[in-house]
């Protein structure tokens, strides 16, 4: 028992972060997550890479998401502690350079998906307010965000929770609208198992996998909370799988609505195509206030996808800070919020720098769609993530165990395992071009790794004590 104690007592007793997250609001936060904003927003392309079956793309895709979130759910609860994926590659191997490139590639991630979040939800605004500039609002967006987290963790997973509701009533009245669209009997159920690509159905399903899998991925930033969750051993893995089997079964439901109520085309040309459900006219309402009642709804979906980046972004760079593999700056929390505002001010900078390179580049005339081509690093980045999670599991099985430690079945982790190669593999393959992205974003990390072993600390001990202190 001793070994899964020692955590809570430098999260509670030792100036660290404050254990205050229960079980209900990590099941939410996990769901909040896992649905996001990719509902509302990649539905349409996987749509238009796999056909009326879509909806099988989404079940593949939350499966070997799930079976990736098993891994998560046994070493967060040997491990609770901030940093997820980094903390426990480290452990698995003591390899300060593997740590900190695994470091560097998640936070690479959750910085490109939080600036392309922060442009789209611009966009939303735009559709009901024109009055500022996408800068600004793109800007003052990533800002506010980092408030509500500086402000203290148990506030940030509140709002996610209230969020989270919106989003589901949004998606309810999707699946509502289907409903009443099959009791009308105009429902063309063989749309179902159209897959009207030119690949087969093997090659359609995993194109559609690819694409749809960073929306699925909630595991891996919850795990970065698990320091603050009250009684881990127990709530970690309820919540982690509840959330995404929940999730699972919205995302398939509100796939089958989608292409059951609108045409593929449609869908599949679509920035929004949830939009497109409420576009259609089925409800007896004003298509007009529907348009903007969705409008906000996906507003506030994003924000709350976006909270969870910040929130990830800053637990990552202080549990590491602990780790002495980055900067023990990052490791330092607020006296009184019990907040990493180092790591937060920076994580803030560098989502701010990219917007503000993206929003240059425009104005200079070149044409490239960086958010799309972030988004496709992104996945590559996070599958090679999970897969040396996977690894990391394994490698530390029958160390650090007690009788409350979460245990997951082996077979499901090889399958989660291959998996995740697969998909990486086929991001590589039809998208080559990413390598070199991806190379480019994990060497501006190489800077931090530096400073750390110029200026850091040379005792390996010496990060627990030094970084958890106040500021």
């Amino acid at each position: 028992m001793a070994d899964t104690a020692s955590p809570a007592t430098v999260a509670d007793d030792d100036g660290g972060l404050k254990r205050s997250i229960t079980g209900r609001l990590l099941f939410f936060y996990v769901l909040g997550d896992v649905l996001g904003s990719g509902i509302y927003v990649l539905i349409g392309s996987v749509a238009g890479e796999v056909g009326g079956a879509f909806w099988a793309a989404f079940a593949v895709g939350v499966t070997v998401a799930g079976f990736t979130g098993l891994a998560y759910a046994e070493l967060a609860t040997k491990y609770p502690q901030a940093a997820g994926a980094s903390l426990y590659v480290n452990k698995a191997f003591g390899k300060k350079p593997l740590t900190f490139l695994t470091t560097v590639t998640y936070l690479s991630a959750t910085f490109a998906a939080a600036g392309s979040l922060a442009a789209g939800f611009s966009q939303y605004v735009a559709e009901v307010w024109d009055a500022p500039p996408a800068l600004l609002v793109m800007i003052a967006f990533i800002l506010l965000l980092a408030l509500l987290n500086f402000i203290g963790i148990t506030e940030s997973v509140v709002a996610n929770m209230l969020m989270t509701f919106v989003e589901i009533i949004g998606l309810v009245i999707v699946v509502v609208i289907a409903i009443i669209y099959i009791g009308q009997g105009k429902a063309d159920f063989s749309a179902l198992g159209d897959f009207s690509t030119g690949d087969n159905v093997i090659f359609a399903i995993v194109a559609g996998v690819a694409l749809s899998f960073f929306a699925m991925t909630g595991f891996e930033n919850v795990a970065n909370v698990a320091e603050e969750t009250v009684d881990p051993s127990k709530n970690f893995p309820i919540a982690l799988i509840g959330g995404m089997a929940t999730a699972g079964v919205i995302y398939v439901l509100v796939s089958m609505s989608a292409a059951l109520t609108v045409p593929i085309d449609t869908l599949a040309e679509s920035d929004a195509a949830l939009l497109e459900v409420v576009k259609a006219g089925i409800l007896p309402l004003s298509v007009t206030a529907m348009t903007l009642i969705f409008a906000i709804i996906a507003m506030i979906a994003i924000t709350n996808t976006t909270l969870v980046q910040v929130v990830t972004q800053s637990r990552i760079l202080y549990g590491m800070a602990r780790e002495d593999v980055v900067p023990a700056a990052f490791g330092k929390i607020h006296s009184s919020r019990r907040s990493p505002y180092v790591a937060l001010v920076f994580s803030a900078a560098v989502v701010i720098g990219l917007v503000v390179a993206g929003d240059v580049l425009g104005r200079i005339g070149l044409d490239v769609d960086i958010v799309s081509r972030l988004a496709s690093v992104t996945v590559a980045l996070l599958l090679a993530v999970y897969a040396g999670v996977i690894v990391s599991c394994f490698k530390l099985r029958g160390q650090d165990e007690s009788d409350d430690t979460f245990r997951a079945p082996s077979v499901l982790l090889v399958l989660g395992l291959i998996g995740n190669i697969v998909l990486l593999g086929y991001v590589v393959v039809t998208d080559p071009s990413s390598l070199i992205w991806c190379a480019a974003l994990v060497g501006l990390g190489g800077i931090l790794y530096v400073v750390e072993k110029v200026f850091g600390s040379r005792n390996p001990d010496s990060a627990d004590t030094g970084a958890v202190k106040g500021a």
